[in-house]
């Protein structure tokens, strides 16, 4: 199996050396590299693409002297094969930043193994190194009185759009979000989510009842009945028969 080359970056060298000990000791890392500050981390990137080995991802601190992790993490955006990012920070009021320039993952310190596990596992997968368990989640930050809190992707029944805002459904309740649902549609593909309407996306596994009528098509996604496009109806219809066969034959 493949293992993944990591960079670790951070100013403070104890929380440096902490992070780079939890990242050795996971079988699925073969090298991880350390940087003090933003501009050492661009100079070991360049150095490891030109020696024909890029690194995989970057565990990324957010406050640091010189060039901050949020302004970093946009320079390597822009890279040709980007690495993924997951960012490793006390503060939890970046985490928009950290969404819209698509990081794998935003960790707040201390930092918990298995939080740091989860993390490498959305690294691993995205980066096609193979791993136990399946499809690819994600989180979102939501801010609910004032508190940053992280809705898993898991958890999501349905996305409704709203304006430029996206209401994310879950078992429990409901989320406003400040991104568009064609940026969410095209981010959580891999999660199992399809385009139904221009108003609604939905997670399939929760799918559990397709209504052909004189034309018209509606999707049952526990009590909520959602409309369907006809330019989405076959698509949808044909992608559930696969599931159905799939499932028969496992």
């Amino acid at each position: 199996m493949a293992l993944l080359r990591v960079l670790a970056v951070d100013d403070e060298l104890p929380a440096l050396e902490d992070l780079s000990y939890l990242l050795r000791a996971d079988p699925r890392i073969g090298e991880v590299a350390t940087a003090r500050d933003g501009a050492a981390a661009l100079r070991l990137l360049d150095r490891a693409i030109a020696d024909g080995r890029p690194i995989d991802a970057v565990f990324l601190d957010i406050r640091m002297r010189g060039l901050d992790g949020v302004v970093l993490g946009r320079l390597l955006s822009q890279f040709a094969n980007p690495p993924r990012v997951v960012f490793v920070t006390a503060y939890e009021e970046h985490a928009v930043d950290a969404f819209e320039i698509k990081a794998e993952d935003y960790l707040l310190k201390p930092v918990r193994p298995e939080r740091l596990a989860e993390a490498i596992r959305r690294v691993a997968v995205s980066a096609d190194v193979p791993v136990e368990g399946g499809g690819e989640s994600d989180t979102i930050p939501v801010e609910l009185g004032g508190v940053t809190r992280f809705v898993s992707s898991a958890d999501v029944v349905y996305v409704e759009a709203q304006g430029d805002y996206a209401r994310l459904h879950t078992a429990s309740g409901s989320h406003l979000v400040r991104i568009p649902l064609a940026t969410l549609e095209e981010r959580w593909a891999s999660a199992g989510f399809v385009r139904v309407h221009r108003s609604h996306l939905v997670a399939v596994k929760h799918i559990e009842e397709l209504h052909i009528d004189s034309g018209k098509c509606t999707v049952r996604v526990g009590d909520t009945e959602l409309p369907v496009s006809r330019r989405h109806t076959r698509e949808l219809r044909d992608l559930l028969v696969r599931r159905a066969r799939k499932g028969r034959h496992e």
